[in-house]
């Protein structure tokens, strides 16, 4: 018989990815610790073969291990969909989910006539990456956008309603272009502005807010692909998310709903993110630089928090917000021409 507790124990954090892998990158892998600390969605932008994948699947190496409530209500989900590996009881490791951009509305948000888990249930306590984000279509993103903030879906029929829970974090990547080269150091863009507008108004204004963070990805350079200096791995990395997180787990232990800053309302915002006099000038100025919504401005305040945390920092200072607002590319004018 097995024993739940001990395969558990035995299995967890045995991803076969590790940071260790990457060479160079070192800003995208910042950024993508800043996601895994403060629960952030994020958004790779850049051009073919610069890495964005492979980053992406090694996020969930980063994050904190699944608790033993976590796997056995993850396990639940894959097990009524049917895609518990034979070989396996109990899910151990983060869920990561990687849909094709040809995928259906009710693929991904689960339904039917007996209706089933979605990918978006299927990465619940995980990671659900969307590559080629331009290419998915609308109204599969569109359908995204209510799950992202109540974190479960309710899928409706004449005699039933079904709830699936539906808390993941997003990791999306596209390129900057049709062509991919749009912004490229070296490359040039064969696209003309109004293709590259176009193709950058395919992802809906609200789906971007409701990403944290925007990154760029640029191509490694040969000295850093050749270097044979060993990359930081994905045990120390996440034992400072883990701190991070104990942090949060502190701030919000009397608010059950909310587990990392990512997770924070508007009004919990309010509450928790103080910033300073000069703290709100900057912010001020770049909301009315970039043309930020409300909810933008609620995201970089988030983010911002999220690094305080890091550096173990109870009030948010300025050069976290600067750091949080830098991650904001695509509300760049350079990025909307």
């Amino acid at each position: 018989m097995v024993n739940i507790n001990e395969e558990f124990e035995r299995n967890i954090n045995s991803y076969e990815v590790d940071f260790a892998d990457v060479k160079g990158q070192e800003n995208i892998k910042r950024a993508l610790e800043i996601a895994a600390a403060g629960g952030h969605n994020v958004i790779l932008i850049g051009p073919p073969g610069a890495g964005k994948t492979m980053l992406a699947k090694r996020l969930p190496t980063i994050l904190p291990p699944l608790t033993i409530d976590e796997s056995l209500e993850t396990t639940k989900i894959h097990s009524v969909a049917g895609t518990l590996p034979t070989a396996e009881s109990l899910m151990t490791t983060r869920p990561f989910r990687n849909p094709h951009h040809t995928i259906s509305d009710v693929a991904l948000v689960g339904g039917g006539t007996h209706p089933q888990p979605g990918e978006i249930s299927l990465a619940h306590n995980g990671v659900l990456f969307l590559d080629e984000l331009p290419e998915f279509k609308r109204t599969v993103l569109e359908v995204m956008r209510q799950p992202l903030e109540s974190r479960n879906i309710t899928i409706s029929r004449s005699k039933f309603t079904v709830d699936y829970p539906a808390s993941f974090m997003l990791i999306a990547a596209m390129n900057p272009c049709p062509c991919g080269y749009y912004n490229h150091p070296e490359k040039e863009c064969i696209c003309g502005m109004a293709l590259v507008q176009r193709y950058l108004s395919k992802i809906s204004g609200p789906l971007l807010d409701r990403i944290d963070l925007h990154v760029e990805v640029t191509p490694i350079e040969f000295n850093e692909l050749a270097s044979t200096r060993k990359s930081e791995n994905s045990k120390h990395i996440r034992e400072r998310v883990i701190q991070a997180r104990l942090i949060q787990a502190r701030r919000f232990e009397n608010n059950p709903n909310v587990h990392c800053n990512a997770q924070m309302s508007s009004k919990a915002v309010r509450e928790v993110c103080i910033i300073s006099d000069a703290g709100q000038q900057l912010l001020k100025n770049a909301m009315e630089r970039l043309n930020l919504s409300a909810r933008a401005y609620d995201r970089i305040l988030k983010v911002a928090h999220t690094i305080a945390d890091m550096e173990n920092s109870e009030p948010i200072e300025n050069q976290h917000l600067a750091e949080a607002i830098q991650f904001r590319s695509l509300d760049r004018e350079s990025w909307a021409g």
